[in-house]
């Protein structure tokens, strides 16, 4: 399949190396700032790294701004981080063993330090310490050094014990002589021409050595005791010590953070300060007299146990999003092979429309919690129902929150693997409904719950034999709920006739390979606004035309979507596994590709208008589990396992009639952009015509789906002239018009 690459948009001015400019102003961040790994400190302003993010605190006016892949870093999972205030360069190494520079002026991407040939274990960059111009970078099988002004690599050392790499944890470069913290001790060797060679090093203490830092002493840890460098030898470092998370030396100050405690030294070993800040502690740093902790779960505390932050889900790890009014709500649970439950033991995160909210219920219950999905009570926004996908007794079922307190657990009296509830759907009457699989005593039979609000309790409804079940959703009447099992899956469509509690004249159809899907097992589906449902399986995607008609029909027939490529006519997407289908206001469709990014295609599929990637995009992953879109807004949230990013989409709102009309960049000027002009909130057809000031057409179009792009060109496909240009716009009866002006400098 042909897939088209597009850069688009304003992008922020950034070099880097090997790899492409994958950050715009369209583009925001909806990740977890919780988790902070590292703090710095420049000119009053604290620098803190967190699992997919930079963010800076200004002390004196309480001034917070972020960084992210969303806005000038090229990865997420930082594993490491360090910044030197004299020269204003941090560094930023992440778990895949690649590295961000980041300066004054520009953010450089490395794609890899160098490795052993072959080497094919862990890459994380465990650590990184600068000085000077030189940064000394820790991994899982040695050291590196960097050199910063070139902005390359020199030195490695293979830390290897015989056949096996030891890891190198933490490394300090101390008078041109690098030592390291490992498993087996801290060794040690003078930056020359041995370097490399790792028979060459020293063994300076013998121990399981976790931390190092260098100040005015070297000073080095385990997990319970802290030691220093002598000019003889090594001595203990006075203190007791529960489980320490860091050790910072700077200058005289020693800084160490041990479980929940933040503690100030000196070197001599005398305790100036210290401050409980009531929960696990992952660094630290003193500054204005005040001691800040880096904490796990609350971003930077001060020592009034303030907590200092971008706002944020609790955690990155999310799966399925659901919008309501001004309201989000992100379930972070999953299953391996759309069957066995994988607990992370989180719950869910919860945007009220000013602030995120992470419930008291999740941080003391969360044993056995696999929240697949959570919905907002249509009827009473303040309430939430969520899916518990556990095979832990006691723990399965739907359950009830209001204002983000629990209220009630439905159906979680069931033993074995019976009656599992997948995902959670509203219908247009505010009706809810629940998809759940392994119903009864038959292993794979399928059906729904049906919330019946005047009784609160949940009316099960078994239909038919087909494995598992993913989030269901409903169009006019018609419950959908794709069964993702390959052999026995397929997509359920049951008519229950806006009727739930009735089910006397329902039926029902599901579609499989009988009915020309490449796979039985489905896994995503949506209806879009030719009433075509467009069926994503885990072999290729498949169309089926006028739902309510083929549940009466006896075999009907689903169609693929055929593309050129080559000259040739080939399916879309064939062979891949179609995780998610959303349909926009002006009937394009975004779709997600198992490791292949999300497409965005025309109404027919005919044509890819954008095609975003991890490479391309400030998306965490290839592989998006869930795609939301604010047809107020236009924006479009993608959600992945490692976090959630927010595109600002064209189209807004649809319909037959112009909405608010847009045109971006205005003015264009050449010299700062050289993409398409866009012109946003148009009628579902829109016919263009573009005019200079002197009123002679340069371009017209029919517009198609709320939006189109004007690549500058005249008639003749020449760029026009500098000047000022006239949008004239009907709707497709003639009856809205609009106008817009578009200034063009070259």
């Amino acid at each position: 399949m042909k897939k088209l690459i597009s850069i688009f948009g304003v992008f922020v001015t950034l070099f880097f190396t090997k790899a492409q400019i994958i950050s715009s102003s369209k583009w925001s961040d909806l990740f977890s700032y919780n988790n902070v790994l590292a703090i710095k400190e420049d000119n009053g302003k604290l620098i803190a790294a967190t699992e997919n993010g930079i963010f800076y605190y200004t002390i004196a006016t309480g001034e917070i701004t972020k960084l992210s892949k969303a806005n000038g870093l090229h990865e997420v999972k930082i594993s490491a981080f360090d910044y030197n205030p004299e020269t204003h360069i941090g560094l930023v190494g992440y778990t895949n063993g690649s590295m961000d520079i980041i300066t004054p002026d520009a953010i450089t991407f490395v794609v890899d330090i160098p490795i052993a040939n072959g080497f094919t274990g862990d890459k994380k960059i465990n650590h990184i310490s600068i000085n000077g111009n030189k940064a000394v970078i820790s991994v899982s099988y040695g050291v590196s050094i960097f050199d910063l002004e070139k902005k390359e690599f020199g030195d490695t050392c293979f830390f290897m014990s015989g056949s096996n790499f030891t890891a190198a944890r933490e490394s300090v470069i101390r008078e041109n002589t690098v030592y390291t913290a490992t498993a087996n001790g801290i060794v040690s060797h003078e930056l020359d021409v041995t370097f490399p060679v790792f028979s060459g090093w020293t063994t300076i203490w013998g121990g399981n050595a976790m931390q190092i830092s260098n100040g005015e002493i070297l000073i080095f840890s385990t997990s319970n005791a802290v030691r220093y460098l002598t000019g003889t030898g090594v001595a203990a470092f006075p203190g007791s010590y529960t489980s320490i998370k860091d050790i910072i030396a700077n200058g005289s100050e020693i800084l160490i953070a041990d479980q929940n405690t933040v503690k100030l030294y000196n070197t001599s070993g005398t305790l100036l300060k210290q401050n409980d800040f009531a929960e696990t502690t992952n660094t630290g740093i003193y500054t204005g007299n005040q001691l800040f902790a880096g904490t796990k779960l609350s971003g930077i505390k001060n020592e009034a146990g303030n907590e200092i932050k971008p706002d944020g889900p609790f955690n990155n790890s999310s799966y399925k999003m659901d919008m309501y009014q001004n309201q989000i709500v992100i379930s972070s649970g999953g299953r391996n092979a759309f069957n066995n439950p994988i607990y992370r033991n989180l719950g869910y995160y919860h945007f009220d429309g000013t602030k995120w909210n992470y419930p008291d219920y999740f941080l003391t219950n969360t044993s056995g919690m696999n929240v697949l999905d959570a919905v907002i009570n249509r009827s009473k926004p303040s309430e939430i129902f969520f899916t518990n996908y556990s095979l832990i007794a006691g723990k399965r079922g739907i359950y009830k929150m209001q204002d983000n307190q629990f209220v009630k657990q439905y159906e979680g009296s069931y033993t074995g693997v019976n009656n599992l509830p997948g995902g959670l759907t509203y219908d247009e009457n505010k009706q809810l409904f629940a998809s759940v699989m392994f119903i009864g005593s038959t292993p794979y039979k399928i059906g729904y719950y049906y919330y019946n609000a005047a009784s609160d309790a949940f009316v099960l409804n078994s239909v038919v034999i087909a494995g598992g079940v993913q989030k269901p959703f409903t169009k006019d009447g018609i419950l959908y709920i794709p069964a993702p099992f390959v052999g026995d899956g397929g997509l359920l469509l049951y008519d229950y006739n806006n009727s739930p509690s009735s089910t006397g004249d329902d039926r029902f159809k599901i579609i499989r390979t009988d009915n020309n899907l490449p796979k039985n097992g489905v896994v995503s589906a949506a209806v879009d606004k030719s009433d075509n449902v467009w069926i994503g399986t885990q072999g290729g995607l498949r169309i089926l035309s006028n739902p309510k008609s083929a549940i009466s029909e006896d075999n009907p027939q689903t169609e693929p979507v055929i593309i050129e490529e080559n000259g040739l006519g080939e399916e879309l997407f064939r062979d891949n596994s179609v995780l998610q289908i959303a349909v926009d206001t002006g009937n394009q469709k975004w779709v997600s590709v198992d490791g292949g990014g999300v497409f965005y295609l025309n109404s027919t599929g005919e044509q890819t208008f954008q095609h975003f990637t991890k490479a391309n995009s400030p998306l965490p992953t290839n592989s998006v589990t869930d795609i939301k879109i604010d047809e107020i807004s236009g924006k479009v949230y993608f959600v992945t396992l490692d976090g959630v990013v927010v595109y600002q989409g064209d189209v807004v709102d649809v319909n037959e009639n112009f909405g608010d009309v847009l045109v971006y960049p205005n003015p264009v000027v050449y010299a700062n952009y050289k993409g398409n002009v866009t012109i946003r909130g148009l009628a579902e057809k829109t016919n263009i015509r573009i005019t200079d000031a002197a009123g002679n057409l340069v371009h017209q179009a029919v517009a198609r789906g709320g939006f189109y792009e004007w690549n500058l060109n005249n008639q003749r496909g020449i760029r026009v002239a500098s000047g000022i240009y006239f949008v004239l716009m009907t709707n497709e009866d003639g009856t809205d018009t609009a106008t817009a002006k578009i200034a063009v400098v070259n």
